[in-house]
């Protein structure tokens, strides 16, 4: 999987990790994308994913654990906070983007549709949701505070695929418009922040949910 690194060796006791995951699979029978939408909740499937995501953290030093506002957020994080005795903390700067599309339920052909053409004006703002730009300044906010939190242990920040992935590009400099199908992001999947003090030295990517991936029925929404 992905990693970059700014060639700081790890290894001190002044080392934090904050690992960003993004949530279990949705139950979303009618394809709805569902954004900030409330009521959406965790499948069965997603609930084995935030369990097996918690048994992998289980021998990890996390002494904080916070999620967006959205219940499917607060299900994943729920298995990985009681593992470890903490509470969740809940940080709506890690909530899912704004979307134009929200609470519909959208194909490839609809999003086409020439009513929506007006949307796609600018792929690189977006024109069709909230600023790339926005997403990554509330997103580095909130892993610096979780940073902070959890000093010299991990933290566990339990958040969306596109915040996910904008706040990752944001720190490994690349643009932040791109293409949605090449998200490195999958479900119940984590990106690991690792830094020595405030100075970021690593970001890798792992998959610990893997195994049921393959069993993930597509959904629409992140």
């Amino acid at each position: 999987m992905g990693e970059s690194t700014s060639g700081v060796a790890p290894g001190a006791d002044d080392l934090t990790v904050v690992h960003l995951m993004r949530h279990g699979e949705v139950h979303n029978p009618d394809g709805v994308l569902y954004g900030r939408l409330d009521g959406f909740h965790l499948s069965d499937l997603g609930q084995e994913m935030a369990r097996l995501v918690a048994a992998h953290l289980q021998v990890n030093d996390i002494t904080y654990v916070v999620a967006s506002p959205l219940e499917r957020a607060q299900e994943t994080a729920a298995p990985i906070a009681a593992d470890h005795g903490v509470e969740i903390a809940t940080d709506v700067r890690v909530i899912e983007s704004e979307n134009q599309f929200e609470g519909r339920s959208v194909g490839p052909l609809d999003l086409l549709h020439p009513r929506n053409w007006h949307l796609f004006r600018d792929i690189t703002k977006p024109s069709w949701g909230e600023p790339y730009e926005d997403i990554a300044t509330r997103m580095l906010a909130a892993v610096a505070d979780a940073r902070d939190a959890a000093r010299g242990h991990e933290a566990v920040v339990v958040s969306h695929q596109l915040p996910v992935w904008t706040v990752r590009n944001k720190l490994e400099g690349r643009r932040l418009w791109h293409d949605p199908r090449k998200r490195e992001c999958t479900l119940a999947s984590l990106t690991s922040l690792t830094y020595r003090g405030d100075e970021l030295a690593s970001i890798t990517y792992s998959e610990p949910a893997a195994e049921l991936l393959a069993r993930a029925s597509k959904s629409v929404g992140a």
